[in-house]
Parts: structure tokens; sequence; C-alpha cells
């Protein structure tokens, strides 16, 4: 491959990965504002969480969420951008309102020290996805396969309530997620194709983007579990 093709392919790639991390870093701001909005808003706490205990408002809230993932992952290549985009950011609404728990239960110091922990750790994990030569493919099936045993683990764990699971699945979270970040990161750079029109790219980024923001919600959480100090 001569100079030019290389440094053309490193172009691509580099515009793509800020495109992804743009829509990536919309989504999460918007859905820190929204959780702080809410937490700080009596009328929309009791909307989420009624004074009669009932969780269905925060369980719809959950439901909504996962039909707004699978709505976008199912219909991304018959959709617009334009509308995957404002499913996206939708999706991170939502996921900002339920978010707005954590700020009920841990004091905002330590919110935000997990959340830059987070971001460092990010960060890291993500340059290195996205500069390593080496094949991530292996690390990232492994992750995905510890992934399904952490949720099948974490669904147990509500009936059985012991405190070493918790704790085993609360490291593990951190361990996974880091991992994943970094295939991701990888898988993510490789998506990036010289001949993807304007429409197919900004879709393929706005997908990149759920899937990195996915990764840092879930490993900023597991960080939440043993950084954060409850009120």
């Amino acid at each position: 491959m001569n100079t030019d093709v290389l440094l053309q392919r490193e172009q691509v790639e580099a515009a793509f990965i800020s495109k992804v991390y743009g829509w990536m870093s919309a989504a999460l701001v918007i859905t820190g504002v929204v959780a702080m909005w809410a937490a700080s808003t009596p009328a929309v706490l009791q909307a989420i969480f009624p004074a009669s205990g009932s969780m269905l408002p925060f369980y719809l809230l959950i439901g909504a969420e996962f039909g707004a993932v699978i709505f976008l992952s199912a219909r991304i290549n018959k959709m617009t951008a334009e509308t995957a985009g404002i499913v996206f950011l939708l999706y991170s609404v939502l996921n900002g309102l339920t978010l707005s728990m954590v700020f009920l239960i841990y004091t905002s110091s330590s919110i935000a020290s997990t959340f830059l922990v987070t971001a460092a750790t990010f960060g890291v994990m993500s340059a290195y996805g996205y500069m390593t030569k080496k094949d991530l493919t292996s690390i990232g099936n492994l992750a995905f396969m510890a992934l399904i045993g952490l949720i099948i683990g974490s669904v147990v764990n509500i009936f059985l309530q012991s405190e070493i699971m918790y704790w085993v699945i609360t490291y593990a979270g951190v361990l996974i997620f880091v991992a994943l970040t970094a295939y991701d990161t990888q898988k993510i750079k490789r998506m990036a194709a010289y001949d993807d029109t304007q429409e197919v790219s900004k879709k393929k980024s706005i997908m990149g983007a759920l899937t990195l923001y996915l990764d840092f919600v879930n490993l900023f959480l597991y960080l939440l579990r043993f950084m954060g100090d409850r009120k």
C-alpha cells in the first residue's frame, strides 16, 4: 500500500471517529443535564418514583430505553440519518430520566469524581483501541460472553441478595466494559470506508456512538458502585 493511500485511509478513519465521538459526547451531555434536572425537580421525581412506592413508571422508562435501542439497531438501514439521530438523542433523554436515581442515592461530589475517573479510563482504553495494531477481536468476543454471564448473574442476585456476588459482579463489570471500550473503538475505526455516502457514514457514526455511549455509561455505573458515597 503506497503512502498516499495509507494517508487517505487514516484521514477517513480520523474524520469518521470524530463524528462518532461528537454524537457520543452530545448524548452524554444530554443524559447528564436531564438526570440533574429530573433529580432537582420534585414533580418529575414524583412521576418517576411515585409516593406510593410503585416502580412501574421507572420500569416503563427502562422498557422504552430498550425499545429505542432495538428500534434503532433494527431499522437503521431503513430510516434517514436525521431520524436515526433523533432516536439516539431521545434514548439519551430517557436514560437521563432513569439515571436521575443516581443523584438520589449518591453524593454529587462522588458522582463528579467517578465521572472523571470514568472519562479518564474510557479515554485511555479508547485511545489504545484506536492506535493498537493488535487485533482485539478475541478479547472482544470474550468480553461479550462475559457480559452475558454478568447479566445472568445480576438477575440471579436480585433473588439471592448475596453481597459477595454483588462485589464480584461489580469488579467483573468494570473489567468487561474496560475491555469492550478498546474492542469497540477498534471495531468502529474499521467501519470507516472510502466509498460511503454522507448518509451512510452518518448512520454508521450514530451506531458507533451508541455503542461507545453504552460502554461509557455502564463503566460509570459499575465504578460508582464502589467509588460512590451514599447519602
